[in-house]
């Protein structure tokens, strides 16, 4: 397995000469507003990152974002990778080492993604306490490199608890309403039948979505600290009488991103991290 990260990182840091960020983000389908609250110091395309993969998916503007969110230095991913566009594990597990070599101590992932219970409606925020990775791929598959992190990786608090709580406090401030839940992780990039949702909300999962599994995996071998955030933006197939579309989720996103933006906004403003 190729390791991108020493190459990216030397031209990064000729880049961003002193600046350090402190909190990574990867902002989902629809959701790249919070981009543009960012006090930006520089811009880097994925184009222009040797051996990164390009984001292929409409939503997902393909960029690094160097700034300050409320005073905090932060790199923000604006769109994702996801493996079926056809990314390698090598060209998912390296933005997330990078972030981590930068200096972040915490990450941010955001997703859209469906419903599994029919009492979380479009629009829901939910933060997440778990996940399943159901895409048959595991990210860290292939040799180790044990100076990111150990061979062997508990993933028993995968999402860091004491930030969930944080989170919390800050949507009960703001009067934001926020769930907790586990996300069903699959490859796509069809979206389900109705007997798959069925099958899926049975084995545990409460939001579905195609991306989020295996960066919280290359995330938490790296040590990095997770915060999962999702935005509901349909139902899955079956559970009402839409049928399920990219369009009408990045039209959802639009409309009810507003929320996640004014909660990340006001974690950032506490100074949480």
């Amino acid at each position: 397995m190729q390791d991108l990260v020493p190459a990216l990182l030397q031209q990064f840091k000729e880049t961003l000469n002193d600046f350090v960020p402190q909190v990574g983000m990867i902002l989902g389908s629809g959701l790249g507003g919070l981009a543009e609250q960012i006090e930006i110091i520089a811009r880097v395309s994925y184009r222009e990152c040797p051996g990164l993969f390009i984001s292929t998916v409409p939503g997902h503007k393909g960029e690094f974002i160097f700034g300050f969110l409320e005073k905090t230095p932060v790199v923000c991913m604006n769109g994702r990778v996801h493996l079926y566009e056809g990314a390698s594990r090598e060209q998912l597990l390296a933005p997330i080492r990078l972030i981590k070599s930068l200096g972040c101590h915490s990450l941010i992932v955001t997703n859209a993604a469906a419903s599994l219970r029919t009492d979380w409606q479009p629009g829901t925020l939910v933060i997440l306490k778990d996940h399943i990775n159901f895409t048959g791929v595991n990210i860290l598959l292939g040799p180790n490199f044990e100076h990111y992190g150990p061979r062997f990786l508990s993933m028993e608090y995968a999402y860091d608890p004491t930030l969930r709580q944080l989170f919390f406090g800050v949507a009960s401030a703001l009067n934001l309403k926020l769930q907790e839940g586990v996300y069903f992780g699959i490859m796509g990039p069809q979206y389900e039948t109705p007997a798959e949702i069925k099958m899926y909300a049975q084995l545990g999962g409460e939001v579905l979505g195609m991306s989020t599994v295996h960066e919280v995996v290359a995330a938490r071998h790296v040590g990095l600290k997770v915060v999962g955030l999702t935005l509901v933006t349909n139902f899955g197939a079956g559970l009402s009488d839409a049928i399920v579309n990219h369009a009408e989720v990045l039209e959802m996103s639009k409309l009810a991103g507003g929320k996640l933006q004014k909660l990340i906004q006001g974690v950032f403003q506490q100074k949480i991290f």
